[in-house]
């Protein structure tokens, strides 16, 4: 614990645009829990190069994404964001934890089967040791917390895993993490199919709203929102595709699923989508604002990004330190 708190860690991946699926399922909560733990918040960027990225691209993605974390209202004072890539701990602990983490173990994992399939003309080994990276990511800053989705809990049991095997042979090292189990962020489904997650990877663009959608762009994909023929607004496991978009003013509004049902009674689909349209502007464009405000002044967000650096190499190199120590790592000289 630090400061008599919990201490949490979670991060989001630097490719691709977020949608709003990212954001009101993980950031806006984010923003919520802030002030009951000790935050370490990352962009991911080194697990993005285990699919070949632009590097200028991957520059800039990592940047906006550092500054939409800031925008939606994580205090970078309070909370630690920062670049994966600017702590190098996690590289040398996720080469300690290889060494722990047997070949069964990555074999099962769902997600590298799915990207294999994905990449098979880049299936390289980080794509397959993702999940020990994802392990010293957590590890470092001996996390009590993380919220993961269900795509992501195989890679939490594995981080559990590694973290017992390591104790078992040098003792407490490691704070063996739980799932974080307070409040969870809105499930936001595919606009054309309501049957997958709405994801920044999705072939068809009118599936996502991307953070950085205009007004126009985000009527317009609410319009052709899939729905169904009946024609009535109920909220139904029958009608999945409407289900969603009441999930999405539910919580771009906060009003219960039967308050929108009365709001809606005897009014006609275009009616409601429209609403929702208008319901996502009206908390997107300002989050957008708020971004460009904060990457306009250059200087401000390198102090964040240089200090918030340092202070997550100082919690993770005191893990480090102490994990080369129990496996017999010869100590370091320090200048006199």
């Amino acid at each position: 614990m630090l400061d008599g708190k919990k201490t949490l860690f979670s991060g989001m991946q630097a490719t691709g645009n977020l949608t709003l699926g990212n954001y009101l399922g993980a950031l806006k909560n984010w923003v919520t829990i802030s002030d009951e733990y000790n935050c370490f918040y990352s962009v991911v960027d080194m697990h993005s190069i285990t699919v070949r990225q632009d590097p200028a691209t991957l520059r800039k993605r990592a940047r906006t994404l550092l500054t939409l974390y800031i925008a939606a209202g994580l205090d970078p004072k309070r909370n630690c964001i920062y670049y994966q890539s600017h702590v190098s701990a996690h590289a040398e602990l996720a080469w300690i934890l290889n060494c722990f983490t047997y070949m069964g173990e990555l074999n099962r994992m769902t997600q590298f089967k799915d990207k294999a399939a994905k990449h098979a003309d880049n299936i390289n080994a980080g794509l397959f040791t993702y999940p020990v990276l994802m392990a010293a990511d957590i590890l470092l800053y001996q996390a009590d917390v993380v919220p993961v989705g269900i795509d992501q809990m195989q890679h939490l049991e594995i981080t559990r895993d590694i973290a017992q095997r390591f104790n078992s042979v040098y003792g407490e090292v490691f704070t063996v993490p739980e799932v974080y189990l307070g409040k969870v962020g809105a499930k936001i489904m595919s606009l054309q199919d309501p049957s997958k997650k709405m994801s920044k990877s999705d072939e068809n663009p009118n599936g996502s709203i991307y953070l950085m959608d205009d007004k126009d762009t985000i009527m317009r994909k609410c319009k052709r929102a899939v729905t169904d023929s009946e024609g009535v607004i109920r909220y139904s496991d029958e009608q999945p595709g409407l289900k969603n978009l009441i999930d999405i003013y539910r919580a771009c509004t906060g009003k219960t699923a039967d308050e929108v049902v009365r709001e809606f009674d005897g009014r006609g689909y275009g009616d409601f989508k429209a609403a929702v349209g208008e319901a996502v502007a009206a908390i997107l464009v300002p989050l957008q604002e708020e971004q460009a405000r904060l990457a306009a002044d250059k200087a401000y967000l390198d102090g964040i990004i240089r200090e918030n650096a340092e202070r997550a190499g100082y919690y993770a190199n005191k893990t480090l330190r102490k994990v080369q120590k129990k496996i017999g790592f010869p100590e370091r000289v320090r200048k006199a």
